[in-house]
């Protein structure tokens, strides 16, 4: 009776810890053929190509990366030549149209000089080629009479002339401009030098647009009244000279310096009262 109580005892306590090498062996054997068996269904030729890449990357000293990144800065660089290039094209193209802008004023002042010395009209008329504008400078006696802005029967005519010389150049805006001495005036028609220097652009104005080859669009006036002399108010001789209007044929094309000199010039006399309107 305790023999058999002995060995049923053995037998519950059997060392099994013999299948825990035995399992891993066999992982192990597993995973080997696994591995075996794909290298063997390995495609050469793309394992040469591959071999080959990477031969030709570590002899010439540049990863595959590096030939990315080379090949990004290739397209960057290219991009920038053409964006230059485009650029150089604008501007090469801008100096031909402000060349010829240039040509095209100097050609209508020496029109425009050869018709006043023709006519006798060096006393009255005067031009100024610069860097903003041609503009033609009209003493009023020889467009109005004293506090008038009818514009006198005579002066249509020299109006006429000057159009049938602008009209060559249509693409260029036009502004008329009236200024007066300091005089004051107050009248039933105009209560001051605004009113009076802003009626006479208008009216010199009119008289230019009666040629139908001109846009409206493209002219402007504007009165200055008493406020932009060009010469002292304190003598006869100098109030004659402020008494005027001006034709200004403006530029399209001017210089960055230039256009800086010339807000910097509107900027100082911006408390200047003036009176403007631009034509219907």
């Amino acid at each position: 009776m305790s023999r058999r109580n002995r060995h049923e005892e053995h037998e519950e306590h059997a060392d099994e810890s013999w299948l825990l090498p035995y399992s891993d062996l066999m992982t192990l054997l597993l995973a080997l053929f696994i591995v075996l068996y794909a290298a063997s269904s390995v495609n050469t030729s793309k394992l040469e190509e591959l071999s080959k890449a990477f031969n030709n990357a570590f002899s010439s000293g540049i990863s595959i990366l590096d030939k990315s990144a080379m090949i990004e800065a290739d397209d960057e660089a290219s991009k920038s030549q053409k964006q230059r290039h485009e650029e150089l094209g604008i501007r090469t193209q801008q100096e031909k149209l402000k060349a010829q802008e240039q040509q095209d004023l100097e050609h209508l002042k020496k029109e425009l000089d050869q018709y006043i010395k023709k006519n006798g009209l060096v006393t009255q008329l005067q031009t100024q080629l610069n860097q903003s504008q041609l503009m033609i400078t009209i003493r009023d006696n020889a467009l109005f009479a004293s506090g008038s802005a009818d514009v006198k029967p005579a002066a249509e005519k020299l109006a006429v002339a000057i159009g049938l010389m602008l009209q060559k150049y249509p693409d260029y805006e036009v502004l008329v401009s009236g200024h007066t001495d300091n005089q004051p005036i107050n009248t039933y028609e105009f209560k001051n030098n605004w009113e009076l220097s802003s009626q006479r652009a208008l009216n010199f104005m009119e008289v230019l647009l009666q040629n139908k080859s001109f846009d409206p669009k493209k002219f402007s006036f504007i009165g200055y009244g008493e406020y932009r002399p060009v010469d002292s108010n304190a003598t006869d001789a100098g109030r004659a000279k402020n008494r005027r209007v001006e034709v200004s044929i403006l530029r399209k094309y001017t210089d960055t310096s230039a256009e800086n000199t010339v807000l910097s010039a509107i900027s100082s006399e911006a408390n200047a009262p003036a009176t403007t309107a631009t034509s219907n």
